[in-house]
């Protein structure tokens, strides 16, 4: 397997010849070690991008569809074995990592279809003098900064729409989870991706390389997920050189339960809203409000939902739970509970990180949380869940809005024009109605507020790594 930078199509190692170590964090030890880029390394990245670039865009539609469906394809044949990778370096349970793959190759078969829909149009001035003539060309470098809690599926979001769209990629991936990109390019690599394309190039100071790689004057967009924290710092330096962006960021997502709610399935919905990929996940339900009349039956269901949960290895099958990414992530989980129960929340179940090796923490459902305590301003990235109590629905969805993020928000009623109204009134940019998961390539994925800027997946995914062109002309 691939374990340098890759650049051109080929491994190598680094200029500084340093390496990063990638750890299991179900036990801590270290698993692999992988070259890291300079700054240097990812400008010459950049340069690499730009020369296949130029050709690439000028390459049949079909022909990049077809590459992108190609890639589907070996994604789904090598399913297995990049599930494996996953869970080895990221931790999640095997069978979670399974889904990633396969939500993460449908981006590449989705992407092949949207590639050869890239439409502009021709009309008439309404003064007569003209043609106006609109077409939307690729906007040539992209440098893509992604995050370790999807190591596939963050990556494919964005990779298959802009090389659909006809740019070349520079990928720095997450320290923590490195090896799936590195596979995914041998598998680009394999099914006929021209050489220079895509490039990925590791690091170890990745404001460095980042500001490396954006003073390359060929980079003319940057697409980023990960936290609101990152996302202004990298939107600031963006705006130096003005460059086009799309950014993926952090999350605090309501889950609202009203009275006739079913119950069991507004657990089952919890439990998937809440805990599908170990609970590290930007769309992650992070604060519960249920009305009086079921809370205390909802936290009894909740509760045993929780209880019945497997912590441990994601290699094993039974496990449902896996590690957190880092030592970090069990001192920030665990400093927001301990504050929340200070601050005269009850623990129902859990509420304490779990003796080694690995960084486990374990299922929680806090009860009789105050809204102004910081578990509910902050972004837990663990399987906690703190339970709100409400009576008022205007009180309610004022508390839901009060946070500057607003990328998702679930909702669950036996009302659906309740449910509706509700929804339309929550700021974000994606509502669960009576679901626990929302997310498909088909669909805009993107917050309001402080959660980004722009949209992933859907038909407008692709335009994002478009420019728009006016020309007028007189025939």
């Amino acid at each position: 397997m691939n374990t340098g930078i890759f650049i051109n199509g080929k491994s190598e190692e680094g200029s500084a010849g340093d390496r990063i170590d990638v750890f299991n964090p179900a036990t801590g030890d270290v698993i692999e070690n992988i070259a890291a880029g300079t700054p240097a390394d990812a400008s010459r990245a950049v340069d690499v991008a730009a020369a296949a670039q130029a050709g690439w865009a000028q390459t049949a539609p079909r022909v990049r569809s077809e590459i992108l469906r190609s890639a589907f394809e070996i994604m789904i044949e090598k399913r297995e074995e990049l599930a494996q990778l996953i869970t080895a370096e990221h931790g999640k349970p095997i069978a979670d990592a399974r889904g990633e793959i396969t939500y993460a190759a449908e981006f590449f078969r989705w992407n092949a279809e949207e590639t050869v829909r890239i439409h502009g149009s021709i009309s008439r001035a309404p003064g007569g003098d003209k043609n106006i003539i609109v077409r939307h060309p690729p906007v040539g470098v992209v440098v893509m900064v992604t995050p370790w809690n999807f190591p596939a599926a963050m990556i494919t979001r964005k990779l298959a729409p802009a090389l659909g769209a006809g740019n070349g990629v520079v990928i720095k991936p997450p320290r923590e989870t490195p090896l799936t990109a590195l596979h995914i390019a041998e598998l680009l690599q394999e099914v006929g991706l021209p050489d220079g394309l895509l490039n990925i190039v590791a690091a170890k100071s990745s404001g460095d390389w980042f500001d490396a790689a954006v003073e390359n004057k060929a980079t003319r967009m940057v697409s980023f997920t990960g936290s609101t924290e990152v996302g202004q710092v990298l939107l600031r330096r963006c705006a130096d050189r003005v460059l086009k962006t799309v950014m993926e960021l952090g999350g605090n997502a309501p889950f609202v339960v009203f009275n006739d709610a079913d119950i069991p399935s507004a657990v089952e919905g919890a439990m998937t809203a809440k805990m599908r990929h170990s609970a590290e996940t930007c769309t992650a339900a992070n604060r519960f409000y249920v009305e009086s009349g079921i809370a205390p039956e909802f936290t009894e269901a909740l509760a045993a939902a929780m209880g019945d949960i497997k912590v441990g290895a994601g290699t094993d099958e039974s496990v449902t739970c896996g590690p957190m990414i880092n030592p970090g992530a069990i001192s920030d989980i665990d400093a927001l509970v301990k504050s929340a129960v200070d601050a005269g929340a009850n623990t129902v179940i859990g509420g304490n990180a779990l003796d080694g090796p690995g960084f486990f923490y374990e299922p929680t459902v806090l009860s009789n949380v105050d809204h102004s305590s910081p578990i509910c301003s902050a972004e837990i990235f663990g399987p906690v869940a703190p339970i709100i109590t409400f009576d008022d629905t205007d009180t309610m969805i004022a508390q839901a809005n009060d946070t500057e993020m607003g990328l998702m928000g679930y909702v669950f009623t036996g009302d659906l024009a309740r449910g509706l109204s509700v929804s339309e009134r929550i700021e974000a940019g994606m509502i669960g109605l009576n679901r626990g998961a929302v997310s498909d390539p088909a669909a805009p994925f993107g917050g309001m507020k402080q959660s980004g800027l722009g949209r992933e997946g859907a038909g407008e995914g692709i335009y994002e790594f478009c420019e728009t062109q006016y020309i007028a002309a007189s025939w």
